[in-house]
């Protein structure tokens, strides 16, 4: 049986639009048929770049002019969140970049509108989809590792004062928040997927180097509902970047050692004595196959051809964004928050500053 063939679009042609374009070209199962951005010029350049037949505009054009079966949304975070209710409500299935809103109610109201749609919205978290992310969930799954007992996530970047020279990069207004938001949110939602819910956090956010209003490294001690504890840290001032993810489970120990994206050979497993049939286990089916988008817009594509939601749904993804809010409500406050204490009301429900940043407290006095 043939699979089916679906018609997609991007709205917004920065830079990450081009890993989109790359992925809906090399899938063989959709084709790119439409683009658009504010920047009329710079939107035809890409259409140009691709191929594609037709650039508008506004996103409005181009939901109103084309027949779409989904859209990738690649333009500043403070747009995702209108631009996925404009497709839901024209039936189309929005692909969200990170982050997809800029707070937790934005983001309920984005699922209680795909209740109310026959399209769906599904967030751009393609770490999730390396092999290496799959293998270790298959065999964690089959209880293969034991028991997870402690976790680390590290993404610790670099960013200067020319990368926020884009006036939306770091304000709570445009960005939602700094490298919690906005680059960390790669690892410990893969950190999420491996194991599971999260019960309560403790963290610190601080702004230490960057002129921003949002923070520019943040550290989390969280405690999983399976038991584990893990420690998360993001940060954009780091010269030396990484970003480390570290399982500790009973049977072994798996890492992954990159940067922007991962192959096999980033990762490592170490047995535990006794527990050597493991590593023969992880070492089956080694491919040298990158994470990426491809790997994600396959999965969305499955997900797809079986009339299901495409990953990462709004279930997975508002645990993520339920973390996020956490951390910083925690850090603003200096108290323990726990899994779904953060209501409908909450200050740090309608916004990730909350209450407000400390350091803007102490500029403000």
């Amino acid at each position: 049986m043939s699979q089916r063939k679906y018609r997609a679009a991007i709205i917004g042609t920065g830079a990450i639009a081009h890993a989109h374009a790359k992925a809906v070209l090399g899938s063989g199962r959709a084709s790119l048929v439409a683009v658009a951005d504010v920047d009329a010029g710079r939107a035809s350049e890409f259409a140009a770049t691709y191929d594609v037949p037709r650039s508008h505009a506004s996103a409005e054009e181009l939901l109103r002019a084309e027949e779409l079966n989904f859209v990738h949304l690649c333009t500043p975070p403070k747009l995702h969140a209108p631009l996925a209710l404009a497709c839901l409500e024209a039936g189309v299935t929005a692909l969200v970049e990170k982050p997809p809103t800029l707070s937790l109610a934005e983001f309920d109201t984005l699922i209680e509108a795909e209740r109310r749609s026959n399209a769906h919205v599904a967030t751009v978290l393609q770490h999730r989809f390396g092999a290496g992310a799959l293998r270790l969930r298959r065999l964690a799954d089959a209880g293969e590792l034991g028991r997870p007992l402690l976790a680390t996530s590290l993404t610790q970047w670099y960013r200067d004062g020319d990368y926020y020279a884009m006036p939306w990069r770091g304000t709570w207004e445009s960005e939602g928040g700094g490298p919690t938001m906005g680059h960390g949110i790669h690892q410990f939602d893969l950190l999420f997927s491996v194991l599971g819910p999260w019960r309560e956090v403790t963290a610190v956010a601080a702004r230490r180097s960057r002129d921003v209003d949002t923070e520019d490294v943040s550290m989390a001690l969280v405690t999983f509902e399976s038991g584990a504890v893990a420690t998360i840290v993001n940060s954009v001032v780091s010269p030396r970047q990484t970003s480390q993810l570290r399982f500790d489970y009973e049977h072994a120990t798996v890492e992954v050692d990159h940067l922007y994206g991962y192959t096999d050979d980033d990762w490592t497993m170490t047995p535990a004595p006794g527990h050597e049939k493991v590593a023969a286990l992880w070492a089956e089916g080694h491919t040298d196959v990158p994470s990426g988008h491809p790997g994600w817009l396959t999965a969305v594509l499955d997900a797809l051809d079986q009339g299901q939601a495409p990953p990462v749904t709004t279930s997975d993804a508002r645990r993520t964004m339920e973390f996020i809010a956490a951390l910083y409500a925690s850090s603003f406050t200096g108290e323990r928050v726990r899994s779904g204490q953060i209501t409908a009301g909450s200050p740090f429900a309608l916004s990730m500053e909350g209450t407000g940043a400390p350091w803007e407290k102490v500029r403000n006095k």
